[in-house]
């Protein structure tokens, strides 16, 4: 039996049974997780209010909780390979839950930075990623279905978080509300527990790969903890540079980078994108209000965003799907990107509630787009052998821009006084993303089509036209492909 259910073998479990419990826990999981940071905006007047702070210095704090949500990545997968999902799950509650407490007792708004921004954050990222992980090892012929409900746990929860947070808040205020989700994400280590190690089959042979595992990795497999081989002696200085380097192969792909377009411009374009993508999530209740809306409807929203989500991502997944759109996929997405854009606008023309329900209802078929497709693309962009490691590298860039986009957004509203103004520089952002990656891509595909054309024999063409990592033919022919199935941040 494996810490984290990795272990070789078959287990009798899998795709059945105690499997859709660990699935209902991974629901639950991630409406406790990666949608609590849609409450921040009902909390954003008072707690401006209590701290006397600024609108810039209120915003750091779901910044730093959604930025730490997404830089965490690497870290977890550590902590899983260490000690095993349920462990990482069970500690990413703990985080969550005493974060919230001690924000409850915050003095100052920079104190609220550490305990609900990053403690809080951390804890959803190790509940969120560790959660999603252990799926993969509880289904197997059934992981696409799996995977697609429990991405509805995020928009469920996106759904009643804000309706949850604006009636705690008129009845008890932001310090007893914050004390009360707590205790609601304890309930994360609830499901941490239900998520047991899976009880394997009989072994396999050292030499034969187990699912999920690819069979070129067999080598690694058997280093010695220092990075050398059993038959090989490195200095320790030596070995210590080479277990850094490894480290960083596998969690950040700065080598990938480097040497594939697709993946560069790709990587940079969403980095920039949500910048301006997480602005309306945290100013849309504070400008409904502003503008003389009353505040539990300014809260419902999000909930509107929320609820439409459940039904729009799942069908975005099953279009995008389709063959027609095999390797165009990145031009679905730049559309998704730009209609995102250009529906902020709504918001400027008019601040009546009628009006902002119809942004709404816009805004969220295009968010639906770009969650069902952010991931999807980046396979086509980069080989599956080296995902898992330019995965940590994308998330990691998106995190800082994350963090930095609510803080500048706020400061303009400082400096203007108006908070149409976010909704402006949030769709300059989102437009200014979705024609940089669209035409970025055409010109690249432009580019390899006519080496195809100048090299019209070719060994092993590519299933994308805009893959630039070179492959390596011996290892294919020792191997089958891996397959690895993502569920979206």
């Amino acid at each position: 039996m494996s810490r984290g259910g990795a272990a070789h073998g078959i287990s009798n479990t899998q795709d059945r049974g105690w499997a859709w419990m660990v699935l209902l826990a991974t629901v639950l999981l991630q409406g406790l997780t990666l949608s609590f940071s849609s409450c921040a905006g009902v909390f954003f007047t008072d707690l401006q209010r209590e701290f006397q702070a600024t609108n810039s210095e209120t915003s750091w704090f779901p910044s730093i909780m959604t930025a730490v949500l997404h830089a965490g990545g690497p870290l977890c997968s550590i902590l899983v390979e260490r000690f095993g999902c349920r462990f990482t799950v069970m500690l990413g509650g703990l985080l969550s839950g005493v974060g919230m407490v001690a924000s409850s007792f915050s003095k100052s708004i920079s104190q609220l930075y550490i305990t609900a921004g990053f403690i809080t954050g951390l804890g959803s990222c190790f509940g969120f990623q560790a959660g999603v992980t252990v799926l993969g090892y509880y289904f197997v012929r059934r992981r696409a279905l799996a995977n697609a409900l429990a991405s509805t746990g995020a928009s469920i929860g996106l759904t009643l978080w804000p309706l949850i947070s604006q009636y705690l808040l008129d009845e008890m205020g932001w310090r007893n509300s914050f004390l009360i989700f707590g205790g609601v994400l304890l309930n994360a280590c609830v499901c941490g527990a239900v998520m047991r190690p899976v009880q394997l089959g009989p072994p396999r042979s050292p030499l034969q790969p187990s699912p999920g595992q690819e069979p070129g990795n067999l080598a690694e497999d058997a280093q010695m903890s220092n990075g050398a081989t059993p038959h090989q002696v490195e200095p320790p200085q030596q070995a210590r540079f080479a277990a850094c380097k490894r480290t960083l192969q596998k969690y950040l792909a700065f080598d990938i980078f480097c040497k594939n377009k697709g993946y560069q411009i790709y990587t940079i374009g969403v980095a920039w994108m949500v910048m301006g993508f997480v602005l309306p999530l945290i100013y849309l209740v504070p400008y409904a209000v502003w503008n003389g809306v009353e505040e539990r409807k300014a809260a419902l929203l999000i909930s509107v965003i929320g609820f439409i989500n459940i039904f729009m991502r799942p069908m975005a997944g099953l279009l995008s799907g389709l063959n027609i759109f095999t390797g165009k996929r990145i031009y679905l997405f730049s559309l998704a990107v730009l209609l995102n854009g250009l529906s902020n606008l709504i918001c400027v023309i008019s601040a009546d509630f009628s009006v902002l329900i119809l942004y709404c209802l816009i805004y969220s078929i295009s968010m639906s787009g770009i969650g069902a497709l952010i991931f999807q693309v980046l396979m086509d962009v980069v080989e599956m052998d080296r995902f898992s490691s330019a995965l940590g590298l994308f998330t990691i860039l998106e995190s800082v821009t994350i963090l930095l986009g609510p803080p500048l957004a706020g400061l303009l509203v400082d400096i203007t006084g108006h908070f149409s103004y976010v909704f402006y520089a949030s769709s300059f952002i989102m437009v200014s993303a979705a024609l940089f990656m669209g035409l970025s891509f055409c010109a690249l595909d432009r580019k390899n089509k006519l080496k195809e054309a100048l090299k019209p024999t070719s060994n092993s063409p590519s299933s994308y036209q805009y893959t630039e990592v070179p492959t390596n033919p011996e290892l294919e022919k020792q191997a089958p492909p891996a397959v690895m199935y993502i569920t979206s941040i």
